[in-house]
């Protein structure tokens, strides 16, 4: 895997998804220590590193959050390890690590497999604006 920096965390996150691409904003905007960069799970670079990691997202339906070298995250477990990169409030999400997994990957199945009924479906991949251009993988 090449051109992929190492001091970041990589989300690859559902391109079409409203409620995902809503989501990336917020972790944008709480991303204070500019942990994370983004890439569509659609995308080239999101297709070379779901390969790398010999993932089948047809089966997985998840965001993926990566740190290269280190490990990868599926489901319920990169939600909250997103969330616990923020501080304040969202601290408290580190709680919600003691329940089990497959709990937690229950609830997070159900809202995934309700995304697109609830909150919608772009016709593309979002395109950032200029100033977030950074934040994402080519």
């Amino acid at each position: 895997m090449v051109n992929l920096p190492k001091d970041k965390k990589i989300i690859l996150f559902d391109g079409v998804c409203n409620l995902c691409n809503t989501s990336v904003l917020k972790v944008i905007k709480y991303d204070r220590n500019n942990v994370f960069i983004f890439a569509a799970l659609q995308s080239v670079k999101g297709k070379e590193i779901i390969d790398y990691l010999a993932i089948d997202v047809s089966k997985i339906d998840s965001i993926i959050l990566y740190e290269p070298g280190v490990s990868y995250e599926i489901k319920s477990s990169a939600a909250l390890k997103i969330m616990q990169e923020f501080k304040g409030i969202w601290s408290l999400t580190k709680v919600l690590m003691i329940l089990p997994e497959n709990f937690r990957n229950t609830v997070y199945d159900y809202i995934a497999k309700n995304r697109y009924k609830w909150f919608g479906k772009k016709e593309s991949c979002m395109l950032p604006t200029p100033e977030l251009k950074a934040k994402f993988l080519d």
